[in-house]
C-alpha cells in the first residue's frame, strides 16, 4: 500500500521490486534504463526552456511517483517527461507554453536518434495529437498524485548541513551529487534529509574531508548510518551505469517526429517483412520497398509512352480524324492564350483610364474659359470686384450699427 500525504511518498524495497513494469515483463535493468533516460530528458529540456532546477528536480519526482504505479509499457516514457516538465513548471511558478515543450522534444528527439531536423507545423495533425496527449497525461500525473503534488528537494538541507559542519567547501560537489541522485529512485526511498546527509558524506569521502563521528554526525540530523550507505551505494550503481539508451517497450507509437510514426506506421501494415523474419531471410525497410516500387512504375510509364509514340496511327484516323487530332496537337497551351488575354485586358484598361483623365483635364480647361468670358462680358476686373464687394459689407456694417444706436436711444 502507497500512502500519499502532503509530504511523503515514499516505498520499501519490496513495493519497488513489485513495480506495474515488472509485472508487465520488464526487467530491473530496463526499468532502471527507462528511469534515467527520462531524467536525463527532463533535464535537458529545462536546460533548453531555461527553467530553474527547481522545476526540473520537481519534475524528476513526479517521474518517479508516477512510474511506481504505472508500468512503462503503458505509458511513454517520453510523453510523461514532457508532461511532467509541463507540470513541474506550473507546481514551481515557472510555466512554460506547451508549445515551446513539444518543439523541445521534438527537437531532442531528432538530435538523439539522429534524424533530419524538420520543422514541426503547428496546424499539421502530428501536433494536434502532440498536444491533446500531453494534455491527457497530465490528467493522468495528477489523478495518480491524487492531486497532492508537494515535493521536498534535499538541496535546502545541504547548505545548512554544511554551514553547521564548518565545511563549506563541500557545498558544490554536494550538490552536484544531489542532482544526479534525481536520476534514481532515492527520492521515493528516503526522505529529503536522509538524501542530504548521504550526499553529505559521499562528498566528504571523495574530497577526503573530516567530519565529527563521536557522536555521529548524522543523529544530529535525524539518519541512520545504514541509509547513509544505501544512499552511496546507489550513486555508485548510477555512476557504473553506461550513457542510457531508449529501450522500445511502449506498445503504441510515442515519437514527437512525424518520419519516425511513418516509418513504424509503414512496418506495421507490411505483413511480408513479419513472415520473412519468421523464415529467417532478410527483408529490406518499408521506404526502400516503396522506393523500388514507384521506380517500377515510372519504368512502365515511360515504356507506354515510347510504345504508343512509335505505333503508327490506323487507317481511320488517316481523314477527319486525324485533322482533328493533328489540330488537337498544333493547339496553344490554353495557360499561354489565359496569360495573353489578361495581358490584353490589362492594357485596355490602361488606355481608359488615360482617355479619361486626358477628357476631364479638357473639361477643367473649358469651365476656366468660360468663366473668363463671363468676367469681360460684364466689363468689371477682378480688382473692381473686390472694392466693390468690401463697399457692400461696409454699408452693411455701418446700417447695422445705426439701427442698434436707435434701439437704444428710444
Amino acid at each position: 500500500m502507497i500512502y500519499t500525504a502532503i509530504d511523503t511518498f515514499y516505498l520499501t524495497d519490496e513495493q519497488l521490486r513489485d513495480s506495474p513494469s515488472r509485472k508487465d515483463g520488464i526487467d530491473e535493468a530496463a526499468e532502471t534504463t527507462l528511469r534515467v533516460y527520462g531524467c536525463d530528458l527532463i533535464q535537458e529540456s529545462g536546460i533548453l526552456l531555461r527553467l530553474p532546477q527547481a522545476v526540473m528536480a520537481t519534475a524528476q519526482v513526479l517521474f518517479h511517483r508516477f512510474y511506481c504505479k504505472k508500468s512503462f509499457a503503458r505509458f511513454s516514457a517520453k510523453r510523461v517527461a514532457a508532461s511532467c516538465v509541463w507540470l513541474a513548471g506550473k507546481l514551481e511558478e515557472s510555466p512554460r507554453r506547451s508549445k515551446h515543450i513539444i518543439f523541445v522534444f521534438h527537437r531532442m528527439e531528432c538530435r538523439r536518434e539522429n534524424l533530419p531536423i524538420e520543422f514541426l507545423d503547428v496546424f499539421s495533425t502530428k501536433y494536434t495529437e502532440l498536444r491533446h496527449d500531453l494534455i491527457r497525461t497530465e490528467r493522468h500525473l495528477l489523478k495518480e498524485m491524487g492531486f497532492i503534488c508537494h515535493v521536498e528537494h534535499p538541496h535546502k538541507f545541504i547548505s545548512n548541513y554544511l554551514a553547521t559542519l564548518e565545511a563549506p567547501e563541500l557545498t558544490q560537489e554536494a550538490w552536484n551529487l544531489a542532482n544526479d541522485s534525481l536520476r534514481t529512485t532515492l527520492c521515493v526511498r528516503f526522505k529529503s534529509e536522509v538524501v542530504a546527509c548521504g550526499v553529505v558524506y559521499a562528498a566528504a569521502r571523495r574530497h577526503r574531508v573530516p567530519l565529527p563521528e563521536e557522536p555521529p554526525w548524522w543523529t544530529v540530523f535525524d539518519a541512520d548510518e545504514a541509509a547513509i550507505q544505501e544512499v552511496c551505494r546507489i550513486l555508485a550503481h548510477l555512476y557504473s551505469l553506461p550513457k542510457a539508451q531508449y529501450i522500445p517497450v511502449y506498445k503504441d507509437n510515442d515519437s514527437f517526429s512525424v518520419r519516425r510514426a511513418l516509418d513504424t506506421h509503414a512496418s506495421k501494415e507490411s505483413p511480408a517483412s513479419a513472415v520473412a523474419s519468421d523464415r529467417g531471410t532478410p527483408v529490406p525497410s518499408s521506404s526502400s520497398q516503396e522506393k523500388n516500387s514507384l521506380t517500377k512504375a515510372r519504368r512502365e510509364k515511360v515504356k507506354e509512352n515510347s510504345d504508343t509514340k512509335d505505333k503508327p496511327l490506323p487507317a481511320e484516323l488517316n481523314g477527319k480524324g486525324g485533322q482533328a487530332a493533328n489540330s488537337k496537337i498544333e493547339r496553344p497551351e490554353p495557360n499561354v492564350d489565359r496569360a495573353e488575354e489578361r495581358e490584353r485586358s490589362r492594357s485596355r484598361g490602361r488606355d481608359r483610364d488615360i482617355r479619361g483623365r486626358d477628357s476631364d483635364h479638357e473639361r477643367e480647361r473649358d469651365r476656366a474659359k468660360r468663366h473668363r468670358s463671363r468676367d469681360k462680358s460684364s466689363g468689371y476686373s477682378d480688382k473692381e470686384k473686390s472694392r466693390h464687394r468690401s463697399s457692400r459689407d461696409r454699408a452693411g456694417y455701418y446700417s447695422s450699427g445705426d439701427k442698434d444706436h436707435r434701439h437704444r436711444r428710444h
